[in-house]
């Protein structure tokens, strides 16, 4: 499994990486919460100290979340009943307070891991049944093929538009941010990119010439087709 592990103590993390070896588990250290952002898209789980060097752990946790469903594991020292409960309504799977036992931290590795892996199972079977072709009026998206009509004619894409696209249209009817859309395409919430999404969506939106298809929700994301209470797209 590919760990990663967000620790600013040398010592610890050193402990931490050399255990998880031992059990069969490849570790990428990083320091700041910044490359949590970066580098959690490689990785199948995350261990979280909540002290870190450039922003609280309980940030990097919510800015995650909105991104991204990791399994994430807190080890941090800060122990407090408020910070428990701050860090599992976030979205975090467990909550360990240094100092911890290592057999106990790998075992509640293990069970994260179990219940990740049963809830994507259970999601893969329902997404199975589900066709892979979405429609919003006349346009017309093949999500597997990489292909999208519009009124019967087909529109040419290029990657990086489809990709968005894809994003939205697979969410048809829900509000993205914009942050998920910026990870899911360039594999960083960051926004570094964020110029670039701006001049993707402004030529998918006139090839496309269907002006109420992509709606800007500000300060927030976009949505695919109308919202969950309108005439939604329909599968």
């Amino acid at each position: 499994m590919q760990v990663l592990l967000a620790e600013d103590d040398d010592g610890v993390a050193a402990a931490l990486v050399e255990v998880l070896y031992d059990h069969g588990h490849v570790t990428r250290r990083v320091r700041y919460g910044r490359d949590v952002l970066t580098y959690h898209r490689s990785s199948d789980l995350l261990l979280l100290d909540l002290g870190l060097p450039d922003t609280d752990g309980l940030d990097v946790l919510r800015a995650l979340r909105a991104v991204s469903d990791i399994p994430v594991v807190v080890l941090t020292a800060r122990g407090d009943e408020r910070s428990v409960v701050r860090g599992l309504r976030l979205g975090a799977d467990d909550y360990l307070v240094k100092p911890v036992r290592l057999a106990e931290l790998l075992a509640r590795i293990d069970a994260v891991t179990r219940r990740n892996t049963a809830q994507h199972a259970t999601a893969g079977r329902t997404a199975a049944r589900t066709a892979r072709t979405v429609r919003a009026g006349d346009v017309e998206v093949d999500l597997d093929a990489r292909r999208v009509r519009v009124a019967g004619a087909e529109v040419e894409l290029t990657t990086k538009e489809f990709d968005i696209l894809a994003v939205l249209a697979g969410r048809a009817g829900t509000a993205v941010s914009r942050e998920q859309v910026l990870d899911e395409v360039w594999g960083d919430a960051h926004h570094a990119v964020s110029r670039s999404l701006d001049v993707h969506l402004t030529q998918l939106r006139a090839k496309l010439r269907r002006p109420g298809l992509l709606t800007t929700i500000r300060g927030f994301g976009y949505r695919f087709g109308a919202g969950r209470d309108g005439q939604g797209p329909r599968d």
